[in-house]
């Protein structure tokens, strides 16, 4: 089976050349199978977004390769990679065009990777299809298809952005922090419909989080960073009876550093 995404000694160095240089990914090497939910964690600096970024197009990639369904995507834009790539961020506010309504939103998001010209963006024979859709979030926006998005609260917002990134299936979904933003209990809900939204549609994820017992709960695959490195990868039985002092020991005994409580969220 082709891997969906594979990494090759992927390097990112900042400011290189420089007093500030900073190399942040050292010689990744990563390969996610098509169906695979990846948890990954670290502590701060430990290239966490710099890998998403690389992988989402945001950063690019000058030393190393980066591959989607077996074609080198190195050198595409952030644009042309959103055709297959669908990514929802930490920050509500830029997943969904705020003045537009929740109806606009989803109609820009059944175009993603299509061809677009002029028209009404939202046609009267998809609105049932998006009232059915927003029916499975069970937050009850099915009933507020008109109203702007802007004005819903973090947690609806992220719920429907997370509707918007799975509506058109993609090759591969980009979590961002993607529940830092909202309270814990908005956070247990949105990853809850996470979870649900990626096993019903059979999606390949990859989730960064600053939370070990999200990674050690969701996901079939957690994958911890330390400097630029890979120093714990688990799945299958070892990651579904993992607990939070044992990923601790795994990450000291790989990376021959204690991990401090302040580089990582426990809740």
């Amino acid at each position: 089976m082709e891997p969906v995404l594979s990494i090759q000694n992927l390097h990112q160095t900042f400011e290189a050349g420089t007093i500030n240089e900073n190399h942040v990914l050292k010689g990744i090497d990563l390969t996610i199978q098509p169906g695979e939910f990846i948890t990954i964690i670290g502590g701060n600096g430990a290239g966490k977004s710099t890998l998403l970024n690389s992988i989402a197009g945001a950063l690019p990639t000058k030393n190393g390769k980066i591959l989607l369904n077996g074609a080198d995507i190195s050198k595409q834009s952030v644009i042309k990679r959103a055709k297959s790539i669908s990514r929802v961020f930490q920050d509500p506010k830029l997943g969904t065009a705020v003045r537009l309504t929740v109806e606009e939103n989803l109609a820009l998001a059944l175009k993603r990777g299509k061809s677009r010209g002029f028209g009404l963006a939202v046609k009267q024979k998809n609105r049932p299809f998006f009232k059915e859709q927003l029916a499975t979030l069970n937050l009850g926006l099915e009933n507020r298809l008109t109203a702007e998005i802007g004005l819903l609260s973090g947690g609806q917002r992220q719920a429907i952005t997370l509707l918007m990134a799975t509506l058109e299936r993609p090759d591969l979904i980009l979590l961002d922090e993607h529940t830092a933003a909202l309270d814990p209990k908005t956070s247990i809900t949105v990853m809850g419909l996470t979870d649900r939204l990626i096993k019903e549609n059979q999606l390949t994820a990859f989730m960064v989080t600053h939370d070990m017992e999200d990674a050690i709960k969701y996901g079939t695959r957690l994958i911890m960073l330390h400097q630029g490195n890979i120093v714990v990868d688990i799945s299958g039985e070892e990651k579904a009876h993992l607990t939070v002092p044992e990923l601790m020991e795994l990450f000291q005994k790989n990376s021959g550093s204690e991990l401090k409580d302040d580089q990582l969220l426990l809740k």
